[in-house]
C-alpha cells in the first residue's frame, strides 16, 4: 500500500509541474529573449520564472523541504526530502518553437526518487508516479511497451553529436534496432514510459534533467539507470528501456571505443 504522505507529495510535484508549465506557455514563440550561462547553454526568463513558481508551492506546502534545480542552485532544508526542478528541459527546443520541452519535478525521499512529474505544456501532456502508486499519462494508467527484441525496438536520444561524442554505443544500436529518432529531451523518457518507444539514452545528465525518471519508469514497468546498471540521478548519464530490453543495452553502452566526433557540450 502506498503510504499517504507520497500521494500528498505527488499531487503537490503535479501542481507546480502544471502551474509551471502553463506559465511558460507566455513565452513560448514569442521571440523571447536568450541568455547564455557559465556552461554556455541557453536560458530565459520562462526558465528563471518557470523555477521561481515551483519553489513557490513546493515551499508554501512543505516549507522544511530542500530544493536543488537548475536555475537559482539548492536551497537548505531536510535532507531526507530533496527536490529536483528543471523549469524548461529543453530550452534549446523552447527557443526554437519545437513544443517537446518539459517541466521536471522529481523528490529523493531518503535517497530515492519516490515522485516524479514530467509535464509538456505545449502538448497538454502529464505523466506522473509515486512509489507504489503506479505511473499515469493524463489520468490514465501508463505501461511501457513489451518490446522483447531490439530488432523490434525503437531507439531515442536527444543529441546525436553528443551521444556519438561519448563511445560508438549509439553507432551499435542503430544498427540492431528498428528505428531511430533525435531530439527529444525529457519527452523521449514519457515516450518510453508510455509504451510508445522502447529505449532512450543520454550521455550526459544534470541531476535536474533525470530528477524524475527513475520512478516515472519503475512504476510504469520500466527501468531507468546510468549507463553504469545502477538506478540514481546522481550518475551523469542515462538510459531508460521497457526493462525487457535493459539487459541488452547496458552491455553496449559499456563499449569502450572512443569515437572522433566533436566535444560533448551541456544540454
Amino acid at each position: 500500500m502506498a503510504d499517504p504522505q507520497t500521494k500528498h507529495l505527488l499531487d503537490i510535484a503535479t501542481e507546480a509541474a502544471y502551474v509551471a508549465g502553463r506559465h511558460s506557455l507566455r513565452y513560448f514563440n514569442t521571440g523571447v529573449a536568450v541568455d547564455t550561462k557559465s556552461d554556455d547553454s541557453p536560458v530565459t526568463i520562462a526558465d528563471r520564472e518557470g523555477e521561481q513558481i515551483v519553489r513557490s508551492i513546493i515551499a508554501r506546502h512543505l516549507p522544511t523541504h530542500s530544493i536543488v534545480g537548475e536555475e537559482h542552485g539548492a536551497s537548505a532544508g531536510d535532507p531526507d526530502f530533496k527536490w529536483f526542478v528543471d523549469p524548461i528541459d529543453g530550452t534549446k527546443s523552447f527557443i526554437h518553437g519545437i513544443p517537446l520541452y518539459s517541466v521536471l519535478i522529481g523528490c529523493e525521499i531518503r535517497g530515492r526518487v519516490d515522485v516524479g512529474v514530467i509535464y509538456m505544456p505545449a502538448v497538454d501532456e502529464l505523466v506522473a508516479a509515486a512509489t507504489g502508486l503506479g505511473c499515469s499519462w493524463n489520468g490514465r494508467r501508463a505501461r511501457v511497451s513489451t518490446t522483447d527484441s531490439l530488432a523490434d525496438a525503437m531507439l531515442l536520444c536527444t543529441d546525436l553529436k553528443m551521444t556519438r561524442a561519448r563511445n560508438d554505443a549509439y553507432d551499435q544500436l542503430e544498427s540492431i534496432t528498428k528505428l531511430q529518432r533525435c531530439a527529444y529531451d525529457a519527452y523521449g523518457y514519457a515516450l518510453v514510459a508510455t509504451g510508445r518507444a522502447d529505449i532512450v539514452i543520454d550521455p550526459v545528465m544534470n541531476v535536474w534533467d533525470c530528477g524524475p525518471l527513475p520512478v516515472i519508469l519503475r512504476e510504469a514497468g520500466g527501468r531507468f539507470s546510468t549507463w553504469a546498471g545502477e538506478e540514481t540521478i546522481h550518475g551523469g548519464d542515462a538510459v531508460a528501456t521497457n526493462g525487457l530490453l535493459h539487459a541488452s543495452v547496458l552491455p553496449i553502452l559499456a563499449s569502450t571505443r572512443q569515437t572522433t566526433a566533436s566535444p560533448m557540450h551541456a544540454r
